[in-house]
């Protein structure tokens, strides 16, 4: 094979975590490809997931505050919904950061390959190029960072017309007079939250009983307080049984999740489906080479991402753990690091989770159900945002903090936020977990006046019971 097809890591994906191990790897010396077969890097998330979802957040926000504009005394006459202009502002963002990462591989000297990849043998890859013909490709180590993809939902055929996922959901030609969303997992509320400020009818149906599995309860509960009051409407505990896709309409039949009851109908303009993803490993040659997949088809890998093969490798969402582009993103560097011969790990433990709802939620480390669960002894301080004088100004008051302390240590082991900025509040959380902070910690940390922060510092007071501003 000639030595332009010959590397020292090839990278299968270029999503978050694929680009970022492959520029850390070509930062480190190593002689580095990424494949992908999209067309565009960033993967599902910079492409259909993250970034284009995040652009109709904040456009469906603004638009929604200049409608009651005239409560702080601005008056701009009726708004008015260009959603064309609106889907073209989605992709602007989109395309300057699929060039932003085409400008890191060349700047690094990455080779962008585009096309579909598929392991022949250990050491050995066969891409189908996006513009035609085959090139092989060997390299001393190859890392699968191929991310995931929409669960289905047995029974249900998504047409991406009627019936939607994700990717569908964030490019429907008008505003739904009734979106029915299947699920009610960060995806769906995200999404139904832009659709709701936009102008439909929302309805959200959830085979739990509550909203947001893995969140903290007590904040799972006050998140959909809140959304209620924005008007969206929930349907727990139920089913969605069958679902068929008429000429301007979607009809879904529900039953209760118990088995227990009648069943019933819902019409809506479009159904999202949005139960969750899984890990994408189809068509890769993994079978072929006997990499090893556990019971719901994530790559089986050691505390180095080595899989059961010598040479192959594996990241982000084909592996356990959440399926988060950042978590992605450290365990592609710490890859490229330990390839590289140098120290590397990733803290599990500190992993933010964030919903760009607004308000927004956002936590990191426990929740009081896991420290039950684990029998550890724990104290709690919460502090509304309606005591917090920034809040207050903004008229962004719904939410608080919530802190998790170690009974005997006062170590903090979960840091739970609901409100406004609560995504880049978190990380305040994340940096003092990282250093094994305490409560005290926090709360003897000063805060600039007036600020949202500063109902982080009072949650930590109010874990010694003495919050001062309630």
């Amino acid at each position: 094979m000639s030595d332009e097809n010959n590397f020292d890591l090839v990278v299968i994906g270029a999503g978050p975590g694929g680009y970022v191990c492959a520029i850390r790897a070509a930062q480190l010396g190593l002689k580095v490809a990424c494949i992908d077969k999209r067309g565009a890097p960033g993967g599902t998330c910079l492409n259909v997931g993250c970034i284009p979802s995040k652009a109709l957040l904040h456009a469906s926000e603004v638009y929604a505050e200049a409608a009651h504009a005239a409560e702080m005394g601005i008056q701009f006459g009726s708004v008015k919904l260009d959603l064309e202009k609106m889907m073209a502002y989605k992709s602007n963002g989109v395309n300057g950061n699929t060039d932003g990462v085409r400008f890191l591989f060349k700047k690094n000297k990455v080779e962008e390959i585009e096309g579909a990849a598929k392991i022949i043998a250990p050491g050995q890859i066969e891409v189908a190029l996006l513009a035609g013909g085959t090139r092989g490709l060997s390299a001393k180590n190859i890392v699968i960072a191929t991310g995931s993809e929409v669960t289905p939902l047995p029974g249900i055929e998504v047409d991406e017309a009627r019936i939607v996922s994700s990717t569908g959901a964030l490019s429907l030609k008008k505003v739904p007079k009734h979106l029915a969303i299947i699920g009610a997992g960060i995806i769906g509320l995200e999404l139904g939250s832009v659709w709701k400020r936009l102008g439909a009818e929302v309805t959200v149906i959830e085979f739990l009983d509550r909203i947001t599995p893995g969140m903290d309860a007590d904040m799972a509960k006050n998140f959909q307080r809140v959304l209620k009051k924005q008007g969206i409407k929930f349907m727990l505990g139920k089913k969605v049984t069958a679902a068929k896709a008429l000429k301007s309409s979607v009809k879904l039949t529900l039953a209760p999740a118990s088995g227990e009851g009648d069943e019933e109908t819902l019409s809506a303009d479009h159904a999202l489906v949005a139960i969750g993803r899984r890990p994408h490993t189809h068509g890769l040659g993994l079978e072929a080479i006997g990499v090893a997949l556990d019971g719901v088809g994530r790559v089986e890998t050691d505390a180095h991402f080595k899989t059961n093969i010598d040479g192959v490798y594996a990241i982000g969402d084909v592996i356990a753990g959440p399926m988060l582009a950042h978590k992605a993103e450290d365990e592609g560097v710490a890859l490229a690091e330990h390839l590289a011969g140098k120290p590397a790990h990733v803290n599990y433990d500190v992993i933010p989770s964030v919903v760009y709802t607004a308000p927004e939620v956002a936590w990191v480390g426990r929740s009081e159900e896991e420290l039950k669960e684990a029998g550890i002894d724990f104290k709690v301080g919460k502090f509304p945002f309606t005591a917090n004088g920034r809040a207050k100004v903004n008229g962004t008051t719904d939410g608080f903090v919530k802190i998790l302390a170690d009974a005997a240590s006062d170590k903090v082991l979960g840091v739970h936020i609901l409100g406004a900025q609560a995504g880049d509040m978190i990380a305040e959380a994340a940096v003092a977990m990282e250093f094994s902070a305490s409560a005290e910690d926090i709360a003897r940390t000063c805060h600039a006046h007036p600020t949202l922060t500063e109902a982080v510092k009072e949650a930590a007071l109010a874990v010694d019971n003495r919050a001062l501003h309630m």
